[in-house]
């Protein structure tokens, strides 16, 4: 029996199902990054979308969620860390008597959620670009969004060789549908005729 043990194996070990699940995460924040021209040919074709199986999208969700959550959780810290940052150019003399002065330490306090956020992203999904992407592009579009930022697409085409069924795990904002709402035709009212001219009649 399989009480109180959740999740779905994949049919994979432990360690492979743990290193799948990185590389998806990974690979849904990454399409999101700002194509080189050395990158061209490897670019996605839609931004902030992966298909994969829908077990598997269902099993990743919960991680890129809560990997969003904890970057939008650091972007307050950050915000409080540049009151304390200065603007000068580094190993100049204004910048070291920033870096000597109290302004730094209250930099560094101010900063140290933030770097935290960073590293324990960095352990869930393991790629240093994709941390750099989710919290610098992903993450302050959704700051004011409380959960929910992805959603999963079933696709009615099943996969070729196995006939599996696919889905779309996709960042919610950039491909929502507009409702369009029609505008209410306006009825003109004809004019009543003066009651004067009735009464002549």
């Amino acid at each position: 029996m399989r009480h109180r043990k959740r999740g779905r194996h994949l049919g994979r070990t432990s360690s492979h199902r743990q290193a799948m699940l990185k590389n998806l995460a990974s690979s849904l924040f990454l399409t999101e990054r700002e194509v080189d021209a050395d990158l061209e040919e490897n670019a996605p074709k839609v931004k902030g979308r992966i298909v994969t199986t829908l077990e598997k999208a269902r099993e990743v969700r919960p991680l890129v969620e809560k990997c969003i959550t904890i970057a939008c959780q650091s972007l307050q810290a950050e915000a409080e860390a540049r009151q304390h940052a200065t603007d000068a150019e580094r190993n100049s003399e204004e910048w070291k008597r920033w870096r000597t002065g109290p302004q730094w330490q209250s930099w560094c306090q101010a900063m140290a959620p933030a770097v935290t956020a960073r590293r324990r992203v960095l352990q869930m999904i393991g790629d240093k670009q994709a941390v750099r992407v989710l919290f610098e592009e992903v993450a302050p579009r959704f700051e004011a969004r409380e959960g929910g930022y992805t959603r999963i697409l079933r696709l009615a085409k099943p996969r070729l060789g196995d006939a599996g069924e696919r889905a779309i795990l996709e960042l919610v904002g950039v491909h929502d549908r507009v409702k369009q709402v029609s505008e209410k035709p306006t009825f003109e009212v004809a004019e009543a005729e003066p009651a004067e001219a009735t009464a002549e009649q």
